[in-house]
Formats: structure tokens, sequence, C-alpha cells
């Protein structure tokens, strides 16, 4: 074969491999990205709210599974302004134990918005994963010390339908996914 006629099928295979319809619509993944908004300001509420920057993007990729991120503070924090210098040690100290015990609910959202998605997204090979990663912001002024950059939660969709099914028990659930935090 020469050259030029391997590359006229290279493309060829290059420009059907783009046409072909994507196995998880845009659509789907629209609908679950704006159910995470919606817990994440559904659990916290107006009154003390996460603050969440920018909106839950998702993707499907062919082979792996369905990944979703967000970008977050744990809580509304003070910033430093003209009328407000500097923060003090005790705000700093509060702030901080706010986040930390803010954690566990947060991850408890993420595992929910993993089941929620695995259901949902029944295009999704059972073999495939479901990913929820959360980036996490913080101030240079903060002790971060304990508090995770990120958090990743990932499991095959299997698993997350045998949960939602009733098949597994919360304890397996919690066995099989993977959580990393950094």
């Amino acid at each position: 074969m020469t050259a030029r006629a391997l590359i006229t099928l290279l493309a060829g295979a290059a420009l059907a491999a783009a046409t072909q319809k994507p196995l998880v619509s845009r659509a789907a993944l629209a609908a679950l990205e704006k159910n995470f908004d919606q817990r994440i300001y559904q659990r916290f509420g107006v009154d003390d709210p996460m603050d969440l920057l920018g909106t839950t993007r998702g993707v499907y990729l062919d082979g792996f599974g369905a990944l979703f991120t967000a970008e977050l503070s744990l809580v509304l924090a003070p910033t430093i302004t003209p009328f407000r210098p500097t923060i003090s040690k005790d705000q700093a100290a509060r702030l901080r134990e706010r986040k930390l015990a803010r954690l566990p609910a947060l991850k408890q959202t993420m595992l929910d918005m993993m089941v929620t998605s695995a259901a949902n997204l029944k295009e999704v090979p059972l073999e495939e994963q479901i990913v929820v990663g959360v980036s996490l912001q913080y101030y240079s002024w903060e002790d971060t010390a304990g508090l995770p950059g990120q958090i990743l939660m990932q499991a095959q969709r299997k698993t997350l339908v045998g949960f939602e099914s009733g098949r597994l028990t919360r304890a397996q659930l919690d066995a099989a996914v993977r959580v990393s935090e950094f």
C-alpha cells in the first residue's frame, strides 16, 4: 500500500468516526449537569450555600464512561477588599471548621450524583465508569490542612445500578466506589 493510499484510508476512517452519532447524547449529559448543580444549591440552601464556580460539565469518553466535573468553594468565604484588608486568624479558623464539616455532605452529594447518572445514562455500557470530580477553591490566606483540593469518585455503572435497584447494600457500594482526594 502506498503512503498516499494509507493517508486516504486513515482520513476516511477519521471522517467516518467523526460523523458517527455519539453513544451518549449531549442533552442527556446536560440534564445531569443541571441536576448536580441543583443538588448543590438545594442541599445547602440560600442561607449558607456552597459557592459553585461555574456550572458542572459532563463528557462521555467512548470505552471509559461518563465524567462530570465541577469547581466550588465549600462555603462562601469572606474576601479581602479595601473595606476588609485582612482576615483575622479567628475568622480563618472558623471558616476552616465550617469547610471540614461540609466535606461529608459534599461526598454524599457526589455519590448520589453517580447513582443518578448511572440510572439515567442507559446508553453507557455497564462495564464503563461513572466519575464525578470536584475541584475545591481556597484563598491563599486559608489554612487548608486536612482539606482536599480535589475529590474524585468513580465506580462501574453496573455497581451503581445494582445499588439503585436494591441488589447491592450501601456497604457493598461503599466498598466498590473508588474515592481519591488530592
